[in-house]
């Protein structure tokens, strides 16, 4: 199956009201991220953040996805330049940024993926160069893609501010930490109709400021009604709990027991 939209063309896909199922790699192997990028994903990310990777595996792991090629973000570990710009100089298509809780938050957080004029991104595209092409300094501001995390009271709070950075493109719901901060039990399958609400307002507001929508996702169930409900990109688990859930699948077959996978969990 082909990717639906080329890295340097996903902007225009969303915006032209395409749908992204996201698959999500926190196994550090170059195997099992070019395994999941043949699966047909629209999209898929990188995690640097809770995923076991190292900068150099996550590399690895890129260069066998772009034998696709497909759209592949990556999620860094903090709000931090230094990482942010090093990832995108290896040539993600964009950045997920955890924990962005205040407009000061998301200006710092989309400056550091832009260049000149428009932000503060030091220039060096080493591989980024090579896979984007000759144009990339040019080209890179208007294609690469900003999401910032929304996954905090605080940030729910400062919702509209953090929506108004001219520079964001989207916003990525963590319903886990959501679920955390609001004072329930973490899951990313939520059951707390609070945080089902603080969902749905996210969703809401961000569609209504032109903003992409997008969410992590407990189940494949959850993520077809996440984009039946109008998020732009939901992803589906991780690699390891797809994993995980299929070995008890298949070794409750084998028995002929019942599986019992865990649910709701990275």
């Amino acid at each position: 199956m082909a990717a639906t939209a080329s890295p340097r063309d996903l902007k225009a896909y969303f915006a032209g009201g395409g749908k992204a199922v996201n698959g999500w790699c926190s196994i550090p192997s170059a195997v099992t991220a070019e395994i999941m990028a043949q699966q047909g994903f629209d999209t898929v990310t990188i995690d640097l953040q809770h995923g076991l990777m190292d900068y150099q595996t996550a590399l690895s792991m890129l260069q066998a996805i772009d034998r696709r090629p497909i759209p592949t973000l990556c999620r860094v570990p903090w709000n931090e330049p230094g990482i942010i710009m090093k990832a995108l100089d290896a040539g993600f298509t964009g950045i997920i940024c955890p924990m962005v809780n205040s407009r000061q938050e998301a200006e710092r957080f989309a400056s550091a993926c832009r260049y000149a004029p428009r932000g503060t991104r030091s220039f060096g595209p080493t591989r980024a160069a090579l896979v984007h092409g000759a144009d990339y300094a040019k080209a890179a501001n208007d294609f690469v893609i900003t999401f910032a995390m929304i996954e905090t009271a605080a940030a729910i709070a400062n919702l509209d501010d953090i929506l108004g950075t001219s520079e964001l493109d989207a916003v990525y719901i963590g319903p886990a930490d959501l679920s955390l901060s609001l004072g329930y039990t973490p899951s990313l399958l939520p059951t707390d109709g609070a945080v089902w609400d603080a969902i749905d307002a996210i969703r809401t507001k961000a569609k209504a400021a032109g903003k992409i929508a997008a969410i992590h996702c407990g189940s494949p169930g959850m993520a077809r009604d996440m984009i039946e409900k109008g998020f732009d990109l939901a992803t589906l688990i991780t690699d390891a709990r797809l994993f995980t859930n299929a070995l008890a699948d298949n070794l409750a077959e084998a028995r002929r027991t019942t599986a019992a996978p865990a649910k709701g969990t990275y």
